[in-house]
C-alpha cells in the first residue's frame, strides 16, 4: 500500500528496488512435483517465484527458513537448494520430529535438508555464526511480536548470517495510521514496527516490494487476519465475501547484515 511506504519513508529512506524476473532455477522449484495441488492454488496470492527472486535466493546458498509450518515454502526451497546449497528448517523443539519426518518422506526432492530446533522464547542459534546466506520467514513475525520473542529471533538471524547476508520477511501488513494496539491480536503488523525490530538487531533495510500487496484487504476484520482465506475462521459467515477479497495484504521486506 502506498500510504504504508510513505509512512515508512518518514522513518528511513526505502530504496526503490526493480523486480527482476525469477531465475530458471526458481521457476523450476516452484513447478516441482513435490508440491501439493492445494498449495499451488495459493500461488496467486503468495507469488513464490517473484518473492524468492526479490530475496535474491540462489541454488548455491545456505538458507534458513524460520518456522516452515506445514512446509508450504519448504517444498519449494528444499528442492531449489538440494544439489548445490543447503536448506535448514528452524522449528520449535516440539516440531523437530514432524519436520524431520516430512523431509524424509521425499528425500529425492528434498536431499540432505536439515532441521534445527529454535525456541524463540529462550533464544539460541539458527545456525553457526556467520554461515548463512539468507534467513527467510513467511507470516511468522506477527506471532513473535505478539508473544514478545521477536527480539530473540532478529538477534539469532543477525548472528547466523554472513556479512552481506540477507533477512527476508513477508508478513500481514497493518496500515501505518491504524491503532498500534491492533498489532497485539489481529495478526497484522505495521511495516515501521518490523523495521524497528530489525534495526535494533543491527539490520539495514535495503528494499521493500509490493509483490504480495492486496488493496482489497482493509485489515479490520472481526477475527483479525484469520477471517480471510485460507483460515476463514468465521466458517460460512460471509464466506464468499472473504474469498473474493483473497489472502491478506502483505509487506515484503529485505534487510542485510553489513
Amino acid at each position: 500500500m502506498r500510504h504504508a511506504l510513505i509512512a515508512l519513508a518518514a522513518i528511513v529512506a526505502v530504496p526503490a528496488v526493480a523486480q527482476t524476473a525469477p531465475s530458471p532455477a526458481i521457476t523450476a522449484a516452484v513447478a516441482n512435483p513435490a508440491r501439493f495441488d492445494a498449495e499451488r492454488l495459493r500461488d496467486k496470492y503468495r507469488h513464490p517465484a517473484e518473492t524468492l527472486s526479490f530475496f535474491e535466493v540462489a541454488p548455491n546458498q545456505t538458507v534458513v527458513e524460520l518456522y516452515p509450518g506445514g512446509g508450504w515454502y519448504l517444498r519449494i526451497l528444499a528442492p531449489l537448494l538440494k544439489d548445490q546449497g543447503h536448506y535448514i528448517a528452524a522449528v520449535p523443539p516440539e516440531g523437530v520430529a514432524k519436520t524431520t519426518e516430512l523431509l524424509k518422506s521425499n528425500e529425492a526432492a528434498f536431499g540432505q535438508a536439515k532441521v534445527v530446533a529454535f525456541d524463540a522464547k529462550t533464544g539460541g542459534d539458527l545456525a553457526p555464526a556467520g554461515t548463512v546466506d539468507r534467513v527467510l520467514t513467511f507470516r511468522n513475525v506477527h506471532n513473535l511480536a505478539e508473544d514478545g520473542t521477536a527480539e530473540n529471533f532478529f538477534k539469532a538471524a543477525y548472528r547466523a548470517l554472513k556479512k552481506g547476508g540477507m533477512l527476508g520477511i513477508e508478513d500481514h501488513r497493518l496500515p501505518e495510521k491504524a491503532d498500534s494496539a491492533r498489532e497485539k491480536d489481529s495478526g497484522y503488523l505495521k511495516v515501521s514496527t518490523v523495521y524497528r525490530m530489525a534495526q535494533a538487531a543491527g539490520f539495514v533495510l535495503v528494499g521493500s516490494s509490493e509483490i504480495n500487496a492486496n488493496p482489497k484487504d482493509t485489515a479490520d476484520w472481526p477475527k483479525g487476519v484469520w477471517t480471510l482465506p485460507p483460515t476463514l475462521t468465521l466458517g460460512e459467515v460471509d464466506r464468499d465475501k472473504y474469498l473474493a477479497i483473497g489472502e491478506s495484504d502483505r509487506m515484503t521486506l529485505r534487510f542485510i547484515k553489513r
